[in-house]
């Protein structure tokens, strides 16, 4: 049974970090895609970034990139995102997701409905 479990979020002041934790379950990450998104209160889930392990790539949508870092450890089954230089506007649930790669190769950020699995997501406040 695939689980995702989002951690790690809270509440930050303009220009801080933090550092969101996925921890999944259920699957090997040589299978699946996971991804970071986030949806805000009466706005669209956007894709954050998507990681591969078999074909050792991640890639990033184009707002995110070079603040937002995405990592994995998968010896614990783990990826994390690493947000540097947070502004107000990056405040949303965040969520990570998983969807099994069969034959198809990732050549960016898959869009939400790219996705199967779902965590519940965690809380990203940031402050002005």
């Amino acid at each position: 049974e695939v689980q995702l479990v989002e951690s790690g979020g809270g509440l930050v002041q303009a220009g801080g970090s933090l550092r969101l934790s996925c921890v999944a379950s259920g699957f090997s990450f040589d299978d699946y895609a996971v991804g970071w998104f986030r949806q805000a209160p009466g706005k669209e889930r956007e894709e954050i970034s998507t990681f591969s392990k078999r074909d050792g790539t991640t890639f990033y949508s184009d707002s995110m990139k070079g603040r937002f870092t995405m990592s994995s450890d998968n010896a614990r089954s783990t990826v994390y995102l690493q947000m540097n230089s947070l502004k107000p506007d990056d405040t949303a649930i965040y969520h990570c997701a998983a969807e099994p790669l069969m034959g198809r190769k990732i050549t960016g950020a898959l869009a939400p409905w790219g996705y199967d699995y779902w965590g519940q997501g965690t809380q990203v406040t940031v402050s002005s």
